[in-house]
């Protein structure tokens, strides 16, 4: 198993707020636009540099999606921030009908996602948003994995034509891949080779899955670990390659196990390579208020079930 270190811990979404402000200094084409959660959502510096490329839109998500569609036709690049519920659930209609439909080159960019968003509780704890935005055509979907790979993703989606979703949260959390690496759209990492079982993760689940690697390693059982980062559009190439050497896979997102990462891999093993497959994900519930941490260990979205599924999972071979 090759080891994974950190030096630090970050949450993502200052990776986005770095992110941010590095490509408002690459392309003078790039603007903000916030639904008055500025320091939540980590654009203070953006502000501060380039005041008159932001737009405070103010409690009014919908207004903000209509608007930066509409700066699209200027040739501008607008980066819409809000946390992950509001800017999906509350203004799904008008993604589809002004940007996705449309085609607009906007930037969804959406914080405080899935259960870490810890004691707001289940109104404000969307587990749908990735199904949500996959299942839009022309949409795509990404969900990094720390704070380097969400800073590198966010400069990525500058020169992305078309509309994207990029999905980050509030938790601190390891920082652990490189800080100089070239995030390529839809194009799986492959953290450690494996020959018994695939361990496919996206998000904050990725760390647990190294840690669930290094577990299983205790074990006797060889994982093979793959960081999608983008659900949508899925490396499938990497799925087949993977899943032809194990015979197995667990899939694993702070996501509701309906509609996420594990539908699109089961999709496609379906109907490419017919494979045994567990999924690490909410089981179709609401979240509730709780420690993020807490949360995360009652739903099952840790190392310990992950180890869990894989050991199942390799019984069904």
């Amino acid at each position: 198993m090759k080891k994974y270190t950190y030096t630090e811990s970050k949450d993502t979404r200052s990776g986005f707020g770095a992110g941010l402000l590095e490509a408002g200094r690459q392309n003078d084409r790039v603007v903000a636009l916030c639904a008055d959660l500025i320091g939540s959502l980590k654009m203070n510096d953006f502000i501060k540099e380039f005041p008159e490329r932001f737009f405070q839109i103010g409690i009014a998500e919908a207004n903000m999606m209509g608007i930066a569609a509409g700066l699209t036709i200027g040739g501008k690049i607008p980066f819409t921030g809000t946390f992950a519920n509001f800017s999906t659930g509350r203004v799904y209609d008008q993604i589809r009908q002004s940007i996705a439909y449309s085609d607009k080159n906007v930037k969804i960019c959406a914080s405080h996602a899935g259960l870490t968003l810890g004691e707001d509780g289940a109104t404000h704890q969307i587990l749908e948003d990735i199904g949500l935005m996959k299942m839009l055509p022309g949409m795509t979907v990404i969900n990094p994995c720390d704070f380097n790979q969400t800073k590198a993703a966010t400069l990525a989606l500058v020169s992305h034509e078309g509309p994207a979703y990029l999905r980050f949260g509030r938790p601190v959390v390891p920082n652990f891949t490189p800080s100089d690496q070239v995030f390529e759209i839809g194009k799986a990492v492959m953290l450690n080779e494996g020959t018994d079982v695939t361990i496919i993760a996206t998000g904050h689940l990725v760390w647990e899955a190294i840690q669930a690697g290094e577990e299983l390693e205790k074990l006797g059982i060889n994982a093979e670990i793959i960081n999608i980062h983008t659900i949508k559009p899925l490396d499938e190439e990497a799925v087949l390659n993977s899943v032809s050497k194990t015979g197995c896979v667990v899939t694993a997102e702070e996501h509701n196990r309906l509609g996420g990462l594990g539908d699109s891999v089961a999709q496609l093993l379906a109907t490419k390579r017919p494979t045994p497959q567990e999924f690490v994900a909410v089981n179709d519930s609401f979240g509730e208020s709780g420690k993020p941490a807490q949360l995360m260990e009652k739903y099952g979205l840790n190392a310990a079930s992950i180890v869990a599924a894989a050991r199942k999972v390799i019984t069904r071979k």
